[in-house]
Parts: structure tokens; C-alpha cells; sequence
């Protein structure tokens, strides 16, 4: 029994390219389908996933959650896989997540899961009403954070396989908060163009890609977002670690030119959120992965400056000085206990 990817029981989150509803395109970390089943008639029964790839660097890697149990499979780079998963018989009532464990590295079409004949769907429960958004880099993917050996340590060699969105600091504020996601997260990237790690030598900043759907160039033409498929209640800012490269001009001179260009570009990108959410509380953050404490600095100075009430600088208790390479699970845990208490404590309406 084949489950096409429009099919009404299946449940998506995430910034998906729709243009094609049989073959829905998933760019972003965390970005998911969900489907509920029953094969109480059956014996035994595998469950079948359909997707296609196209890959820019690293191995590409997805996730697959089945009654709780979490697995990885690495698909081709580029054209079509077929992922097969053995379905346990100790319950009648199966539940899966297919979600992107990677960025932009690579684009992944979903072509639809197929099932057994004589086994049939269920309605899935309702999507969590609370909404959050995420901006950010490499840590708010989920970027090596799989590497648990690597504790404090700079990051091992790797080709992808260590990166899981799941077990990245947002998802896992999300789930603490009981709330959907949408995580615009990607390697590398900085603020500005022309800064950062990300499409290099000619790097895309979060100015330029925080608005589309399709934001790496290497794929094709730039498509744009619409902003009214999704309002978060809560949209989180993690910007400002890859900013320092090529130069850590907030570092070396703080009222500097390029420190104050940085900082009228990241009021402005305030004011851009604001101006799309116009309701949803803002907070700024860096993260505990090391970094010279002036980047928080020149965030608080602009949040300050904005005079906004509902956006604000978190400061994680350990901020700047966690591992020298990505965030492992248990610092990323430590993270979201601290980002999810915090915004727990906003009193956001309707979250009661």
C-alpha cells in the first residue's frame, strides 16, 4: 500500500518547498514527516520509505524515529533510495518521524512511504498550538553533536555522520516546550554576506538567506518564504559565532567600523523579524560553544538600543566557554533546559 506524500493522515513541520505535492522537498534541519499506522491483521510487515537526494558535500544522512526507537540511514548523493525498517508486531498502533538530520549540505525530496497490504492509517493527534523559530548556524543544527567521545574536544573527522538535528540545543527546546519548530539553521553561515564559512568564497549571510525556502545557491535560482504559512509565538536568534571570520573585528576593535557596520546589520535584521512578527517574543542568543564575550556584548547593546519589550539577550551560564569544537548531546541538553525555563518564564499568551 502505497502513502503518497499529499496523503491527508501524514503530518509535516518545517519550511518545505511545496511546489510539487507529491514531491515535497525538505532543506532544513528537523524538518519532518510524521504518520501513524496499524498492522493488527498482519504477521509480519516492513514499512518502506521513498526519497530522492542531491547532495554538496558530506555523506547525507536521515532520520527515521519508529516507536520510539531512533535509527540513521545514509542514502545515495545524488537520485533515488529506498529505506526499509522491520515493523516490531508487540503493539498493533506504529508510529514514524522521517526527518532531516543535516542542512543544506543536501536537499531531500520525499516520495511517500508503502506499507503492507492489509495494514491501514490513523489519524494523526493534533500539532502542538505553541510555535517556535529558530536562526542560527552549525550548533542549531545539530552539527556533530552525535561525537560523545568528543566532549571538550575540538571536533573528530567526520563526512556527516555525526550531525543530528534531533539532538540539537533547538529541537530539544522544542520538545521541553511542547512546541512545533521551524529551524533555519545552516553550517557556517554568519550574519552578513561576504563573512562566515558558508558558500565560500562567496559566503551567503543570514540577511540574504533567512527569507527562502531555497537559499543555497549551488542547487539553483532562490525562492521565497511565505511567512504566512507559519507564525511562531517565540523566535529565537542564535547569530553571531561565524562572524569572526575572516576577522574577529568585535574582538579586536569593538567601536571599530566593521563592529559598528555589524551592529546596525543585526538591528536591522531585528527589525525585519519584527516587521514579519509582529506579536512573537524575540531572543537573542549566542551559545556556550567558545567564542570572545564582545559578540554578546554588541547584541545587548542592540537589543537595548531597540527598546523593544519582547526582545530580549539570553545569557546561557556557561556562554562562550563549552567544547572548542560543535556542541555534543549533553551540552546541548544543558542548553535547552536553561533557552526552555527561560521561555517559559516570558508569559507568552496562549502557553498557559
Amino acid at each position: 500500500m502505497k502513502i503518497t506524500p499529499s496523503n491527508k493522515n501524514l503530518q509535516y513541520t518545517g519550511r518545505i518547498d511545496w511546489s510539487k505535492k507529491e514531491a515535497p522537498i525538505f532543506i532544513f534541519p528537523c524538518t519532518s514527516v510524521a504518520m501513524r499506522f496499524t498492522t493488527k491483521t498482519l504477521k509480519n510487515s516492513k514499512l518502506k520509505i521513498y526519497v530522492e537526494n542531491k547532495a554538496i558535500y558530506w555523506d547525507s544522512y536521515v532520520g527515521c524515529i519508529l516507536d520510539g526507537v531512533q535509527t540513521s540511514h545514509m542514502i545515495g548523493k545524488e537520485g533515488k533510495t529506498v529505506i526499509e525498517l522491520e515493523v516490531s508486531h508487540e503493539t498493533d498502533v506504529h508510529d514514524i518521524l522521517l526527518f532531516k538530520r543535516q542542512d543544506s549540505c543536501h536537499e531531500l525530496t520525499f516520495l511517500g512511504f508503502e506499507l503492507e497490504e492489509g495494514a491501514s492509517l490513523i489519524e494523526m493527534p493534533e500539532k502542538p498550538k505553541r510555535k517556535i523559530e529558530v536562526y542560527g548556524d552549525s550548533v542549531s543544527a545539530g552539527e556533530v553533536s552525535e561525537a560523545v567521545d568528543f566532549v571538550g574536544k575540538v571536533d573528530p573527522e567526520h563526512n556527516g555522520e555525526y550531525s543530528n538535528s534531533y539532538y540539537s540545543y533547538a529541537w530539544m527546546t522544542a520538545r521541553k516546550l511542547n512546541a512545533q519548530i521551524h529551524n533555519i539553521a545552516q553550517g557556517g553561515i554568519a550574519l552578513l554576506d561576504n563573512t562566515g564559512w558558508f558558500h565560500k568564497p562567496n559566503q551567503v549571510g543570514m540577511e540574504q538567506a533567512w527569507d527562502k525556502v531555497h537559499y543555497n545557491p549551488q542547487y539553483g535560482p532562490l525562492t521565497s518564504w511565505d511567512f504566512s504559512n507559519y507564525e511562531p509565538d517565540v523566535v529565537i536568534v542564535a547569530i553571531g559565532q561565524n562572524d569572526n571570520h575572516p576577522e574577529d573585528y568585535m574582538k579586536e576593535d569593538y567601536n571599530g567600523e566593521k563592529a559598528k557596520n555589524w551592529r546596525k546589520g543585526y538591528e536591522a535584521f531585528l527589525t525585519k523579524l519584527r516587521n514579519v512578527y509582529k506579536n512573537a517574543y524575540v531572543v537573542c542568543i549566542t551559545t556556550i560553544l567558545q567564542h570572545d564575550k564582545n559578540w554578546d556584548k554588541a547584541i545587548c547593546q542592540v537589543v537595548e538600543e531597540m527598546k523593544d519589550e519582547k526582545i530580549s539577550k539570553y545569557t546561557f551560564k556557561r556562554n562562550g566557554s563549552g567544547t572548542p569544537g560543535h556542541l555534543r548531546i549533553g551540552e546541548a541538553e544543558e542548553m535547552a533546559e536553561e533557552l526552555s525555563t527561560y521561555i517559559s518564564q516570558l508569559h507568552i499568551e496562549g502557553w498557559e
